[in-house]
Formats: structure tokens, sequence, C-alpha cells
């Protein structure tokens, strides 16, 4: 009996502290800075919360990374240099608006080329950080004896895979954007026939000219990759990794990819099996706001509240559209709540309050909230969808086109063009998100979706993290395609060879049947 006991509490031991060991874990992250970081945060907090030990490896001059924090170490990257500032995007967004003044495919063109030179010049940045990381032997050193167990990292950053590559770390990606564009484009098959390429806004139901288009948009994008990205990273590669070493054979190493997306949001498309999704996982259910806050949403009584947010990085529009926006807003029953910085549009409306911060999720879980005027960035996209509110588009830069086409196509959202921006239009279709039910049915669909899932995107992210952390890697889920050539993998050497036998005996075949013609012919001729 006393064995019988003994042997059940040894095996209910093993059970609860069975997959333990990798709690307390050490974990290098290396983050990107701006909204990218609030979502490396939650996850690290949910790390943290589970006993690992974090360090953040960022440069002492981030935007929103602190480097005092109780929940991870810093790092400090020795001779970074942080050029850029919040006004760049400002510039980015006149940018934008004067390339999307060109018609149709060449807007989207411009867009790609204009893109392309802005990554060449942040690549050869990325790889300077990159060299003078590895160059420095005192942080090689600390970060060696340190003992990580996992380099976490979004690879927007090239720094955190090349010096997980170097310091041979396990990895895992929190991952969506990737060199050129997509990271899907990287590591999963991507046919062109109905996966739109980034920066193309094009859905997955393509006719010919837009198929035409798409893939263009991808030739370009190889040459990008080929031509502009890796040539920068060749002079760090040739001095401390072995020969044939690229960016994209470092990057495709990486054990785990926490892919930022959900189906409910992407078109359909292949993945692989090391590739686990998270899309929306920073989502949360509304906390009850300030009371100021409340007060103002309260007071919008049966007509409810617009939400307006430009993300984190843009501070504000051209003083003309926001000119117009204001003048829109003052026409509506509804309250606004307009996160905006910068001088006070003079045709501001008594309904609209500005405010310099909000606090957006729990804001758009609001019963009061009707629309969410948005720029398309992804986390408030899914912010959006998470809590069933129609969103109209304000697309500026980047991939915020291909974002808010996504939500258009599911009959959630309306795009405005801001360069085309007038408060007719802008009025137009905000009343038709206000009054016809369609947008707010089709998107309450999608967040009934998004959440009908067996475990949370949070806890998918935490299992996978420490699935590596346990097993030392993912290896057996990598795919052996990732380290083909290219002609090997679509089999071309196999055609050649197939072609070189057929065409042989297709030859041979001529070659005897003329030889049997030319035989008959003179015996013919002789008895003649």
């Amino acid at each position: 009996m006393s064995r019988t006991v003994t042997g059940t509490l040894m095996v209910l031991c093993f059970l609860a502290l069975g997959p333990s060991y990798s709690r307390g874990s050490k974990i290098l992250v290396v983050p990107v800075d701006g909204s990218h970081w609030i979502n490396m945060k939650v996850i690290i907090e949910e790390l943290h919360s589970r006993g690992h030990q974090i360090t953040v490896l960022h440069s002492h001059n981030s935007w929103y990374i602190p480097s005092n924090s109780s929940i991870y170490a810093s790092i400090h990257t020795p001779t970074q240099e942080n050029k850029w500032d919040s006004n760049v995007f400002n510039r980015y967004v006149h940018i934008f608006l004067n390339l999307r003044s060109y018609p149709g495919f060449l807007c989207q063109f411009y867009q790609q080329h204009w893109l392309a030179t802005q990554l060449g010049m942040g690549h050869k940045g990325m790889a300077r950080v990159a060299s003078t990381m590895l160059d420095d032997s005192v942080l090689m050193r600390k970060l060696q004896e340190s003992k990580f167990d996992l380099m976490l990292t979004d690879p927007a950053l090239t720094a955190g895979a090349i010096l997980g590559s170097y310091l041979k770390l396990p990895m895992v990606f929190n991952v969506r954007g990737l060199n050129s564009g997509e990271a899907h484009y990287v590591i999963a098959p991507s046919p062109v026939s109905y996966v739109p390429v980034p920066g193309s806004e094009l859905h997955d139901q393509m006719d010919f000219l837009e198929r035409t288009k798409n893939m263009l948009h991808y030739l370009y994008s190889l040459y990008e990759q080929y031509f502009v990205i890796n040539p920068a990273y060749s002079e760090v590669f040739q001095r401390h990794f072995p020969p044939g070493t690229d960016l994209l054979s470092l990057q495709l190493s990486a054990d785990i990819w926490l892919f930022r997306s959900d189906f409910v949001f992407e078109f359909p498309r292949p993945t692989m099996p090391n590739v686990a999704y998270i899309g929306g996982f920073q989502c949360k259910e509304a906390k009850p706001l300030p009371a100021e806050l409340e007060a103002f949403m309260q007071s919008s009584g049966e007509h409810g509240v617009i939400i307006m947010s430009l993300g984190t990085l843009v501070s504000s529009l051209p003083s003309e559209i926001t000119e117009t926006i204001a003048a829109a807003f003052a026409q509506l029953p509804q309250k606004v709540i307009w996160r905006f910085v910068g001088e006070k549009p003079s045709s501001l409306g008594n309904n609209t309050l500005l405010v310099n911060w909000l606090p957006q999720n729990d804001l758009l879980g609001h019963p009061k909230t009707r629309v969410f005027v948005s720029h398309g960035g992804t986390n408030g996209l899914y912010e959006a969808i998470y809590h069933g509110v129609p969103v109209l588009g304000l697309p500026l830069v980047f991939d915020q086109f291909d974002n808010i086409v996504r939500l258009k196509v599911r009959g959630a959202a309306r795009v405005v063009e801001v360069r085309l921006l007038t408060k007719e239009n802008f009025l137009e279709d905000l009343k038709d998100l206000l009054e016809n039910p369609s947008y707010r049915k089709n998107i309450q669909h999608l967040s009934q979706l998004h959440r009908d899932q067996p475990v949370s995107p949070l806890d998918t992210a935490i299992f996978w993290i420490e699935y590596v952390i346990r097993n030392r890697g993912a290896a057996h889920l990598k795919s052996a395609g990732l380290s083909l050539p290219w002609y090997t993998y679509f089999c071309l050497d196999v055609a050649a060879i197939v072609m070189t036998i057929t065409g042989t005996f297709i030859w041979g075949s001529v070659l005897v049947c003329r030889c049997l013609c030319c035989r008959r012919s003179r015996k013919k001729m002789k008895p003649e």
C-alpha cells in the first residue's frame, strides 16, 4: 500500500513539476521601438509573470523602451545612433500624399520604389549597428557569459536575428513585416495568383490584370531583397560568419515564427509547421474609463461616440485636412474623441474632445462607441475587430493601405483617400458606417470568429516560447525546402533532365524514321 501511495505521489510531482524547468529561463529580447514595442511588451510582461528573467537589448535613447524597468534588465547597444524622431513619420505622410497623386498601378509602384530606397538606407544603418555590436568584445563576452536560453526578437530589426545566430541561441520571432514586405513571403509558399504582394493593395480574388500587377510587384520585391537588402550585410557576414551566409539564411534559421496575424483578418494562404498565429494577442477586455472620459461618453446619449486616432508615430495631418475633418465632425450628432497633437483646428465643433493620449482599447470596448476612425495600423484594427467596431480608414503610410483593404473586402470598413478628402465624402462615409447596420454586423461576426479559439493568442505565444526553451529549439518543424537552392525547390533540374531525355527520344525517333524511309526509297529505286 505504501509503495502505491509513494508511486502515485511521485507521478503527481512529476506532472506538476515536469515542464517547470522552462520557468526561470534567461531570455534575451531584441525589440523594435514604436508601436512594435507595445506588442513585445505584452509578451515580456507575461513571461516575467511566469518567472522568466528578461534582458532587453535596446538603444539608450529609445522612444518607448524605458531603461529602468521592474520586469526586465536593460543592455544598451554601444554606439547605436537613433537619428529618427517622431517628426520623420509626419514627413513620410507628406511624401505618401504626393505619391498617391499618381494613377492606379503607378501609384503603388512609386510607393514601392520609394520604400525600396528607404529600405536600402535603413538596412545599411542596421548592418553598421550589427557590425558594431559584433566587434564589441566586451558586449559579446557579457552576452555569452550570461548563458541565455533563448533569443526573442522582432526581425523587422535585423540585429536580433544576426546576434541570435552569432550566439547560437534558439530563436523565436515576434513577426509580421520582414525585409521588403510581409514575412510570409520569406518562409511560406506564396502563389502570386491569389496571395497579394505587400504594397499591391489587392485582395485574393484577382482578375488577369490584377494578377499581372501582383506579379510585377513580386518581381520588384525580389529585386529589393537580393540587390538592395542583402548586399548591405555582405561585409558583416564575411567577417563574422561562415562563407555563404546571407540575411535570409539567418532569418530562416529561427525555430518558431509567432505571426501577429489571424485569418479573420488576413486572406487564407499556405503556411508552415513552425508558424504560430497570435494576431490580436494584445487585445483585452475594456477597463473602466477615467471619470472625465466616462462622463463625456455618457453625454452622447443614443447617438454614441466616434473615436479617432492615427497611432503612436504620426502626430498630425496637414492643417487643411485636419480643418476639413474637424468641420465634418462638427455636423454630426455623435460625440467625438480625437487623439490630436498640434494646433487646435478653428473649425472644431463643441461635440469634439481633443486629447494628447487616449485609452484606445478601453474606448473601443465601450458600449457607446459607434465608429473607429483609424490610419490602419494593425494594433488598432485588431482591437476594432476584438470589440466589434466598424472602421473608417484613413491610410497614410507603409502597410496601412493593405490593412484597410482586408477589412473593406469583408464589409467591415470604408476607406477615404486622404489626398482627396473633403468634408462631403468624409461625412458620407461616416454616415454610411453609422446608419448601415451591415458594417457592425460584419465586424461583430469577425469578432466572434476571432474570439472563438481553444487557446488565447497570448497563451499560444507563451506556449511556443517555452516549448523552444524546453526542447532547445524546434528543428523538427523546419521544412527542408527552406534550405534548397531555388532551381531545386522548383524542380527545374528535374524538368531540365526530363526535357533533355524527351527531346533526345523525339530526336532519335525522328532519326530512325528518316533512316527507315531512306532504305525503303532506295529499295524501290533499284528495280526501276
